[in-house]
C-alpha cells in the first residue's frame, strides 16, 4: 500500500506541474513570447514527475495484482483500462512532443506540409491521452490518500473533472495548434 501511496502523491504532483506547464505553453503559444527559462522551468519538473510516476505506477502494476482481472465489473474496468492505455499512449508520444517544435521547423524549411500536418495530430493525441489519464486518475489517486471516500462525492468531481478536462483540451489544442500553424504552415 506504500507504494500506491507514494504514487498517489507522485500523480498529483505531476497534475500541479502539469497544469504550470500547460499554463506556460498556451501563454506563450497565443502571445508568441517564448523564453526559454521559464519552458525549462515548467517543463523539467512537470517531466521529472512524470517518469517518477510512471515507474511507481508500473510497480504498483506489476508487484500488487492490481486489477489482474479486466473482465469483472466491466463499468468499472473500463476506467482502469483507459487509464492504462492513456498511460501507454503518453510516453512515446512523450518522446515526439520533446522534438516537435524542432521536427516541424525543419519540416517547414523543406516544405513537408503532410509532415507537419501529422505532428500536429500527434500532438492532439498526446493532449488527449495526458488530459484523459489525468482525469480518470485524479479521483483515484485522492481515494488511495484517504482524501476522498464517499461514492456520490466522487461521480460529482469526476463529472467536474471531465468538463474541465475538455476546456482544457480545448484551450491548449487551440492556442498550441494555432501557434503551429502560424509559424510552420502560414508563416
Amino acid at each position: 500500500m506504500k507504494l500506491k501511496k507514494i504514487n498517489a502523491v507522485l500523480g498529483l504532483l505531476t497534475i500541479l506541474f502539469m497544469l504550470v506547464h500547460i499554463i506556460y505553453s498556451v501563454f506563450a503559444y497565443l502571445t508568441f513570447y517564448y523564453n526559454p527559462v521559464l519552458k525549462t522551468i515548467t517543463a523539467v519538473p512537470f517531466l521529472v514527475a512524470v517518469c517518477l510516476h510512471a515507474v511507481f505506477g508500473m510497480l504498483v502494476v506489476f508487484t500488487h495484482n492490481d486489477g489482474g482481472r479486466m473482465d469483472l465489473y466491466p463499468k468499472q474496468n473500463m476506467r482502469t483500462i483507459l487509464q492504462r492505455v492513456s498511460a501507454a499512449l503518453i510516453f512515446p508520444l512523450l518522446i515526439l512532443h520533446l522534438y516537435t517544435f524542432s521536427l516541424m521547423r525543419m519540416s517547414a524549411e523543406k516544405g513537408y506540409v503532410v509532415f507537419i500536418l501529422l505532428l500536429i495530430l500527434a500532438e492532439l493525441v498526446f493532449f488527449g491521452a495526458v488530459i484523459t489519464h489525468v482525469v480518470i486518475s485524479l479521483t483515484k489517486g485522492l481515494i488511495t490518500l484517504g482524501f476522498l471516500s464517499s461514492e456520490k462525492t466522487i461521480r460529482a468531481i469526476d463529472r467536474v473533472l471531465y468538463v474541465l478536462g475538455v476546456l482544457l483540451f480545448a484551450v491548449a489544442a487551440f492556442a498550441v495548434i494555432k501557434g503551429q500553424i502560424g509559424m510552420f504552415l502560414i508563416g
